[in-house]
């Protein structure tokens, strides 16, 4: 099993039971080097000090907050060692929410918590406990010299914790609106067949990054001294009306057989053309 980023003890009433935390997904990258253009060797990056204008060694880098223009308070690691949150080995529960109720733009990081040697019984009445009633756990963690504000699901086989964004790190919603108002039944209704249409099972496996494959591909091309074969450009047409793009969209989704069987069926609907269409058309 991997190593785990934490562990201690899972609390809520008078409920404790010892869990680990494991890091549940990272990002991956392809990392380049910088390079000097005329023979390719490592270059590094020169800490300049602009007022006495010469590069100055890392040893003389200190830590400074600007709480005015200009104006700084510097800052040693001792001072933030101080304020810090000591890791603690208790993860208590504050509240359980309806999940329903938690907007997944709130989760940051994700672990898996497993239960740890002893707490598997209890571990478990909490994971089907939520999943039967809809619920999540919001716990508060200290790790990694920061205290966290978690929340605690269900996931399919066992438990799952997310880090959380503070209120203040999330973006008003405010900023963004939907105006739902000129919106006809029947594109809801076309826009509802086209939906199930591409409707399928969630099954992340088929879906890769293209971009990291593409570059994997280009520097091997350049390392056998081949030609780099550039990728083609998507190129998207206008929509003019949505009704005909939608009709159209659906008409593809289906074979032959079933479209004319469907157009037969919802004669109405698919023989109906917007006002503004029939004006493009003749003009």
């Amino acid at each position: 099993m991997a190593t785990s980023t934490w562990k201690g003890h899972l609390t809520f009433g008078l409920v404790s039971f010892p869990v680990r935390l494991f890091t549940a997904a990272r990002s991956e990258t392809i990392g380049f080097n910088q390079l000097h253009k005329g023979d390719n060797s490592r270059v590094k990056q020169v800490l300049y000090c602009q007022t006495e204008d010469k590069p100055i060694p890392r040893t003389e880098i200190v830590k400074g907050y600007e709480y005015e223009k200009g104006k700084y308070v510097v800052i040693d690691d001792e001072d933030i060692r101080k304020v810090a949150p000591k890791t603690a080995r208790v993860m208590e529960i504050q509240e359980f929410v309806k999940a329903a109720d938690v907007d997944p733009v709130y989760m940051e990081s994700s672990y898996y918590m497993a239960p740890d040697e002893g707490g598997e019984k209890p571990y478990a009445l909490l994971f089907e406990t939520l999943k039967a009633m809809g619920y999540f756990g919001v716990a508060k963690i200290a790790m990694h010299n920061r205290e966290h504000v978690v929340i605690l699901r269900p996931g399919d086989k066992g438990m799952v914790l997310h880090t959380m964004y503070y209120a203040d790190e999330v973006r008003k919603t405010d900023e963004f609106r939907t105006d739902s108002s000129n919106l006809k039944e029947k594109e809801l209704a076309l826009a509802k067949m086209l939906v199930e249409s591409l409707a399928g099972e969630f099954e992340p496996q088929k879906y890769s990054d293209t971009y990291r494959t593409n570059l994997r591909t280009m520097i091997q091309a350049k390392i056998d001294g081949q030609a780099v074969v550039e990728t083609p450009e998507t190129r998207i047409a206008p929509v003019i009306d949505i009704m005909e793009a939608l009709k159209r969209s659906l008409e593809m989704r289906k074979p032959p057989a079933v479209a004319h069987a469907a157009a037969g069926e919802n004669e109405e609907v698919a023989s109906e053309k917007p006002k503004r269409a029939r004006k493009a058309r003749s003009a």
